[in-house]
C-alpha cells in the first residue's frame, strides 16, 4: 500500500490534490505477463505517453514515485500561472484610475487568499491527472513507487517486476541548486516549495534572471514584496531578443524591482531571521538583506534510482541520451520530456510523447529535429518566440530581412492601455519565408501561435497577409508585419511600372 504523502499547507485543497495524484493506501495491481509499454514518470511526457498508448489499444503500465502530474501540475505551470494571475489582477486594480475606477492605487490585498485560490484551482485540475482516472477510465495499470530497471526488458517497482516490449523514461527534472557558500545553511525556496507559502515575505531575493526568476520576481513585487533580482549575466532573459528583454527590464524598474545584474554571489549568511547576500560587481561589494531567497537557475535531470545501467541506458549529467527519434542506447527503451530534451517546457514534453508513441509502438521514424517549438515567458508584458533569433541566422550565414511593428501602432493595444511591446519577424532575405518571430505583448503567448502554424506548415508571411484578421484585436499586429513585407516588394521599378500602367489606363 502507498504510504501517506503530504503537501503543505495541510488544507482541504491539498488533501484533494494528494488524494488524486498520490492516493493514500493505493494498492498496486498485479503486473500483466508483459506490457506493450512501461512508462516511468507521471509528469506531462509520461501521462501523455501512457494515455495515448492505452487509447490505441496498448497494454500500459505507468510508474510514479511522487506526484502524478509532475512539475507542471504540482509545482510548475499550474500554480505559477495562478499566482501570476492574482498579481496581475492586483496590478490592474492599482493602475485603474485612468479607466475611471476610484481608489485604484490602494486596493486591499490578502496574500493568503490569493494562494488559497491557486491551491483550489490546482486541486480542481488535478482530477485530470489522477491515478483513479488513469486506472478506471483509461485502463492503465498505475503503480505508485520507485521504478528501477532490473534488466534490459524489466522494471522493478515496489517488489513487483514489470516485463515490457518497450519502455519510456519520462522522469523529468528538478530545480538545480547553485553552489553558493552559506546558501544551504540559510535556507532557500525553489519552485518546489514556493507555492506552499501562506505569508508574503516582506523582502525577497530571486537568484536567476531567466523565465522562472523573472516571472516570480514580478509577481511577488506586485504582491508587495521588496524584490531584488540577482543575475550573473549583464541582462535579464539573456537568451531572448535583446529589445524584448529591454522592454521587460524597463517594466521591472518601473515596478520597483531592484535589478542586480552582472554580479557575483560571494556567499550568504544569516543574522537572526535575516538572510544576508554578499554580492560583488566590478570590485564593489553589495549587501542585500532579505527574509526569503528564491533560487531559479535552471533544471537538473531526475536520474536517481532508475537503474539505468541495468537497463543498458546511457546518460550523462544533462540527462538520458537519445537519438533524434527518442531512442536510448537500449533499442527497446525511449525517453521523452525534460529528462532528455534541452527545451524543458510542458508543451514540448507533450509533443515528444506523441513522437515516442509513434516510434516505440508503431515503428515510426518521427524526428524531434523536425519540431517547431515556440515558448513564452509569462511576465507582463509576456515575451513569446518561435524559430530563429537574428543572432542564430548570423551564425549560420543566413541573410535576413527583419520587420518590426510596435504595439503602439495597433488600435486595440492603445484602447486597452497595453502599448508596451512589439511584434518582430525574421524572413529569409529576398523571400517571404518565416525563419523566426518574437512578440512582446500582454498576451504574447496567445499570439505567437499564428507564426508557429505558418513555420510548421511552410506558409510564408504572404499567407498571413492574405488572411483577414478581426478588427480591433492586438493580434492584428501580425497582419501589419505582413503589410510591411508587402511594402518591401514595391521597389521603385515596380512602382514605376504600376504607375505607367495606370497612366496608360487614363488615356
Amino acid at each position: 500500500m502507498t504510504p501517506d504523502l503530504e503537501v503543505f499547507p495541510r488544507d482541504n485543497y491539498n488533501k484533494t490534490l494528494v488524494a488524486n495524484v498520490h492516493p493514500s493506501g493505493w494498492v498496486n495491481p498485479e503486473p500483466a505477463p508483459c506490457y506493450n509499454l512501461v512508462v516511468i514518470g507521471g509528469g506531462t511526457a509520461g501521462l501523455i505517453s501512457a494515455a495515448g498508448a492505452a487509447g490505441l489499444g496498448a497494454k500500459v503500465a505507468l510508474v510514479e514515485r511522487h506526484l502524478l502530474g509532475g512539475d507542471c501540475l504540482n509545482v510548475g505551470c499550474v500554480p505559477s500561472k495562478g499566482v501570476i494571475r492574482a498579481s496581475r489582477a492586483l496590478h490592474d486594480a492599482r493602475n485603474s484610475a485612468e479607466f475611471g475606477i476610484l481608489d485604484g492605487p490602494h486596493p486591499g490585498f490578502d496574500f493568503g487568499t490569493a494562494m488559497e485560490r491557486m491551491r483550489r484551482l490546482r486541486a480542481d485540475i488535478s482530477g485530470h491527472d489522477s491515478a483513479r482516472r488513469f486506472r478506471d477510465e483509461l485502463g492503465v495499470d498505475v503503480f505508485i513507487g520507485q521504478g528501477s530497471f532490473s534488466g534490459p526488458d524489466t522494471v522493478l517497482v515496489a517488489g513487483k517486476t514489470l516485463r515490457f516490449k518497450k519502455a519510456a523514461v519520462c522522469t523529468g527534472a528538478r530545480a538545480a541548486t547553485p553552489q553558493i557558500p552559506g546558501l544551504e545553511e540559510a535556507g532557500y525556496l525553489t519552485n518546489e516549495t514556493l507555492f506552499s507559502l501562506t505569508e508574503l515575505p516582506p523582502r525577497m531575493a530571486v537568484i536567476g534572471g531567466g523565465p522562472i526568476g523573472c516571472e516570480m520576481a514580478q509577481a511577488f513585487a506586485r504582491f508587495g514584496s521588496r524584490v531584488s533580482l540577482i543575475e550573473l549575466g549583464p541582462h535579464i532573459l539573456g537568451r531572448e531578443d535583446g529589445d524584448a528583454a529591454a522592454v521587460l527590464h524597463d517594466a521591472f524598474i518601473r515596478e520597483g524591482i531592484d535589478l542586480q545584474l552582472g554580479v557575483r554571489i560571494i556567499g550568504v549568511e544569516t543574522s537572526g531571521n535575516d538572510k544576508i547576500l554578499h554580492l560583488e560587481r566590478d570590485g564593489k561589494q553589495i549587501i542585500i538583506t532579505v527574509d526569503a531567497i528564491l533560487v531559479g537557475v535552471g533544471r537538473a535531470p531526475n536520474l536517481d534510482g532508475l537503474g539505468l545501467e541495468k537497463g543498458g541506458i546511457r546518460y550523462d549529467r544533462s540527462g538520458v541520451e537519445v537519438s533524434d527519434t527518442l531512442q536510448t542506447s537500449n533499442p527497446n527503451v525511449y525517453a521523452a520530456g525534460d529528462i532528455c530534451f534541452p527545451f524543458k517546457f510542458t508543451h514540448t514534453a507533450d509533443a515528444l510523447a506523441r513522437i515516442l508513441i509513434a516510434n516505440a509502438l508503431f515503428m515510426g521514424r518521427q524526428k524531434t529535429s523536425a519540431l517547431t517549438i515556440p515558448w513564452c515567458t509569462y511576465t507582463d508584458p509576456e515575451i513569446a518566440h518561435v524559430g530563429m533569433y537574428g543572432g542564430d541566422a548570423k551564425e549560420k550565414g543566413i541573410e535576413l530581412t527583419t520587420l518590426t511593428v510596435p504595439l503602439s501602432d495597433i488600435d486595440r493595444a492603445v484602447l486597452d492601455g497595453e502599448t508596451e511591446g512589439f511584434a518582430r519577424v525574421h524572413l529569409r532575405a529576398g523571400t517571404d519565408k518565416i525563419l523566426g518571430a518574437t512578440i512582446v505583448a500582454r498576451h504574447a503567448g496567445e499570439m505567437i501561435n499564428e507564426f508557429s502554424l505558418a513555420i510548421t506548415n511552410g506558409l510564408g508571411i504572404s499567407a498571413i497577409g492574405k488572411t483577414i484578421h478581426p478588427y480591433p484585436t492586438q493580434a492584428e499586429v501580425i497582419k501589419r508585419l505582413a503589410d510591411a513585407y508587402n511594402r518591401t516588394r514595391l521597389t521603385p521599378f515596380v512602382k514605376n511600372l504600376l504607375s505607367g500602367w495606370l497612366k496608360w489606363q487614363r488615356g
